[in-house]
Parts: C-alpha cells; structure tokens; sequence
C-alpha cells in the first residue's frame, strides 16, 4: 500500500474506533437517562462505526491468525503498562490532573492483567488448544479482569463491590 493511503486509512481507523467508543458511551448515557431508544440508535451506529473500522484494520494488514493476534495483543498491552501510560501519568501528576491520574492508574493495573490471560491464551493455541474458561468478570469502573475461580469481594483495584461486576 503506498504512504499516502495508508497514513489516511490509518487515520480514518483511528476515527471510525473512536466513533465506535464515543457511541457506546453515548448509548450508556442515554439509557441512564431514560432514552431506550436514542441509546438503540447509538449502539446501532456504533456498531457501524466498528464495521468501518474493521474494513479498515483488514485493508492495513491488522489482522492476522490468533497466534499473531495473540501477540499484538500482548504487545499493545505491554507497551500500555510500560511507556505510554507512565508518560501520561507524569503529564497528569506534573499537572495535578487527580482524575487522569486514577483514570491512568485503573487502566495500567488492568493492562497487566490483560497482557498475562493474552499470553496464557496464545501458549494454549500454539498447542493447538483453545483458552479454557467459562466466565469472564470485568469490573465496570476500573476494567479488572478476572478469569472464572472465586470473586474477591471487592475489586482489588477500585474496591467497587464484585457483585456489579459485567459477566461475559
């Protein structure tokens, strides 16, 4: 693909994935607010947004077999936890921004855990075998992940109660 196109596509995933987000937070906002229908029309174009988005990422090679998606995965979060969130952490401290900086703090704590089941998993599918896991918990305000076994009580990053944990 030639520079050009591909620095616009680029652009234009990044666009179409902050769309997507921007959506489904929308979405949320609206049903919180008692727009049933407002939050469809959101998660409906959201979810457009994503097929964009997806088009994209095929068009610029993102996409690979799970092993290699595996991969970028743990590279995505390991380059998260260990450059680009520690330097926007010390923009926000260097700024006393307190609510970037537990934003910054839920996500790093989060991005480890991530890179940890992502790396779990691709040993797993180099074995030819597949993730072995029945449910997956992820706290709603800081984004803790835990695979099965026993809930804490409370979220051991955030201290949220893990009853409102999101099952998947």
């Amino acid at each position: 693909m030639k520079k050009m196109t591909e620095k616009a596509l680029s652009e234009a995933f990044a666009g179409e994935s902050m769309a997507h987000m921007k959506y489904l937070a929308f979405s949320e906002v609206a049903e919180n607010e008692g727009y049933p229908n407002v939050a469809k029309l959101f998660k409906a174009i959201s979810y457009a947004e994503q097929v964009h988005a997806i088009n994209h990422a095929k068009n610029l090679g993102y996409l690979g077999k799970t092993e290699e998606n595996l991969q970028g995965g743990i590279d995505g979060e390991n380059f998260e936890v260990d450059e680009m969130y520690p330097a926007y952490d010390a923009v926000a401290k260097l700024q006393n921004e307190k609510g970037a900086e537990r934003s910054i703090y839920y996500a790093v704590e989060a991005e480890k855990i991530h890179s940890a089941y992502y790396q779990e998993a691709k040993e797993k599918v180099k074995q030819g075998k597949d993730f072995s896991l029945k449910s997956v918990y992820i706290c709603p305000v800081c984004g803790y992940t835990q695979v099965d076994g026993e809930l804490p009580d409370k979220c051991p990053v955030c201290g949220i109660a893990s009853s409102k944990f999101k099952k998947f």
